[in-house]
């Protein structure tokens, strides 16, 4: 039986990249992420990686033990964290024959039309030559640092503009927890589960689980079926690619974009 190749989008939250001082990247989650997202590729799919963690890889190298509170700081430390960021990727990659692309974006360049196509036929191209994307906001720039909530939104901006099969968001928790802290383990109404909402934070993530809801409710609208894992559990990449999520599956809400 041939497989179902599909174009997906993951996002890695900074709480599932960074050591659990966060004041480094945990070189270990990047080798088994990039492993598995290697296995991906390799059969026949599609991944653009949305990445968090360009703050927590400068607080180290600016000697800081904590996320600072301004923002000028926030985005020094965002300034020299994206090269180490992007090299980490680079090095792991490379070890599985992938190369990666650094595309770096703010709410500005989704909103004008010519930016939005000028980017959405560099990842058409980049995919084509099995490059692996590695989005982020591009925060020394943006007006207010993250306005995509630690990459939740923007991830789903770009699984639309990328007309992806599949939206997988990967943080430090099992998914949506219900009232008693068990996995729900599909949501059909987002509704329904506004009020299990906890706003369980790392000490550098910035979007919460409402946050990420607010993506999900994005990207199931225009037909991209969502998933809310942990990025800490080995094998939920490939186990989401199937339908197979330990964590939260998100139906689409219309047919799927057609490809």
């Amino acid at each position: 039986m041939a497989i179902e190749r599909k174009r997906i989008v993951l996002k890695f939250g900074s709480g599932i990249l960074a050591t659990p001082r966060g004041t480094n990247l945990d070189q270990r989650q990047f080798t088994r992420l990039t492993r598995e997202v290697s296995a991906l590729v390799a059969a026949g799919h599609e991944v653009l990686v949305v990445s968090s963690a360009a703050v927590a890889a400068g607080l180290g190298a600016l000697g800081l033990n904590e996320r600072p509170a301004e923002l000028s700081a926030r985005q020094a430390c965002a300034a020299v964290g994206q090269g180490r960021l992007m090299t980490t990727y680079t090095e792991h990659f490379q070890k599985h024959g992938l190369t990666v692309a650094q595309i770096l974006l703010t709410y500005a360049d989704l909103d004008s039309r010519s930016a939005y196509a000028n980017v959405r036929n560099t990842i058409s191209r980049l995919l084509a030559s099995r490059v692996v994307p590695i989005i982020n906001e591009n925060d020394t720039v943006a007006v207010e640092e993250l306005n995509f909530g630690d990459n939740d939104r923007l991830s789903a901006e770009v699984a639309i503009l990328a007309e992806a099969n599949l939206l997988v968001l990967l943080t430090s928790v099992d998914g949506l927890l219900d009232a008693k802290g068990k996995t729900i383990a599909r949501v059909d109404d987002i509704s329904d589960v506004a009020k299990f909402v906890r706003e369980e934070k790392g000490r550098l993530s910035v979007g919460g689980m409402s946050s990420k809801l607010q993506a999900v409710k994005a990207a199931v609208e225009a037909g991209i079926p969502t998933v809310i894992a942990s990025g800490r559990r080995a094998g939920e990449i490939g186990r989401a690619a199937v339908g197979k999520p330990a964590g939260t599956y998100f139906p689409p809400l219309v047919p799927l974009l057609a490809q």
